[in-house]
């Protein structure tokens, strides 16, 4: 990675300054969802969380038959306004959204794509604080977020006409939906409906520049999700009957983007 100091300041000051201001005030902003069984409420969707826990033996208080005891259900979620209120959100959506597009901009470097990784450096912040406490990806925040980085990927197309990358994007939405929509089908307990609106998102992006980038994004999303994951579980920092996945589908991408500029040892 050849640093750039010009341009990392000029797009982590821009992700600074829209990840500060806007982030809490559009997740107080969002509805919310209204409690039911459906299958978008595995972890990372968009209806209250609704986590199956596999029935444990017991016995029966007046005999010696066992009988299914069910494990103390998910405590209630967290309000949007309630998480939009927490001290000094702000200044840590501000941090980390500027460093999340000071790395995506110091490795991509000034192209026309760079506003596509400014914006998924921010809408990453909101998606990945209302998971990591929720175990839910909104789609009021996901689905526009659609029209928008295929908006900025037309205008990058405009600045440098590339119909291999055009052709990229889109095999990039259908192909990383399509898996993710597959394992949600075979397994829905295991990764939630909102995940999987989120895959088609990140797909596009990743698409754009290459089958590296998705790839690496996809592969490190499980690998860190499982490791890190089961970790925090036998830690007890997350619940071990279902921890929200988006956080590392968002760190995998950042992780595609520098594989497929060439910024990392091990695919270089």
């Amino acid at each position: 990675m050849t640093a750039d100091p010009v341009l990392a300041g000029l797009a982590a000051a821009a992700a600074a300054a829209v990840g500060g201001f806007a982030v809490p005030r559009v997740i107080a902003w969002l509805p919310e969802p209204e409690p039911q069984a459906d299958p978008e409420s595995a972890a990372g969707g968009d209806c209250e969380a609704d986590a199956a826990v596999p029935p444990v033996a017991g016995q029966a208080a007046s005999g010696d038959e066992p009988v299914a005891a069910v494990a103390p259900p998910m405590p209630p979620k967290v309000p949007y306004a309630e998480l939009a209120a927490r001290p000094r959100l702000g200044l840590w959506c501000a941090a980390v959204a500027a460093v999340s597009a000071a790395v995506l901009g110091t490795s991509r470097g000034w192209v026309g794509d760079l506003p596509v990784w400014v914006f998924l450096s921010v809408l990453g912040v909101a998606l990945g604080y209302v998971d990591w406490r929720t175990r839910l990806l909104p789609s009021r925040l996901v689905q526009p977020s659609y029209g928008v980085v295929a908006l900025l990927l037309l205008v990058a197309y405009a600045v440098e006409p590339d119909n291999g990358r055009l052709l990229g994007a889109a095999i990039g939405w259908v192909g990383l939906f399509a898996v993710f929509f597959a394992l949600w089908f075979v397994y829905p307990r295991g990764l939630g409906y909102g995940d999987v609106r989120l895959s088609g998102l990140l797909g596009m992006a990743l698409g754009w520049l290459g089958w590296q980038a998705v790839v690496v994004a996809t592969y490190a999303s499980f690998l860190l999700g499982g490791v890190i994951g089961g970790v925090l579980a036998l830690l007890k920092v997350v619940d071990r009957r279902g921890y929200p996945f988006g956080p590392f589908m968002l760190v995998g991408v950042v992780l595609g983007v520098l594989a497929a500029d060439g910024n990392l040892a091990f695919w270089s």
